[in-house]
């Protein structure tokens, strides 16, 4: 009976270990799902500033505008398909996640949008 009475350590330290490495996955998985959510934000307010741009110029850069909202929102735009003379944007967005617990190393949260401005005729 003696041979067992340190087991009880050792189950609690296995079990406390599971515990923390769960922990930390569930904190990577949330501040990766918090960067998509930013990101897929950032892609609608950049692909909708430059439609706006395209359907009722102002004299800027649909790019640029792009650009100016994808950086309020956090994110970085990667492109941006907006031809001045056409109702619709396409862009794309970048919004970098670091300091993962259990996947060290960078990642990036990657988000699309299409915005078209469809304007009354007559």
């Amino acid at each position: 009976m003696r041979r067992q009475h340190g087991s009880v350590s050792v189950v609690l330290a296995t079990g406390m270990l599971v515990v923390l490495v769960l922990t930390m996955g569930v904190a990577d998985v949330g501040r990766v799902l918090v960067a998509r959510s930013k990101a897929r934000t950032a892609a609608d307010a950049a692909a909708l500033a430059a439609a706006d741009e395209l359907a009722l110029p102002t004299g800027r850069d649909p790019a640029m505008l792009a650009a100016e909202y994808a950086a309020r929102n956090g994110a970085t735009l990667t492109a941006c398909t907006c031809a001045v003379g056409t109702f619709e944007a396409v862009v794309a967005v970048t919004v970098h996640v670091d300091g993962l617990l259990l996947f060290p190393g960078a990642r990036d949260a990657v988000a699309r949008a299409r915005a078209v401005v469809d304007l009354p005729t007559g």
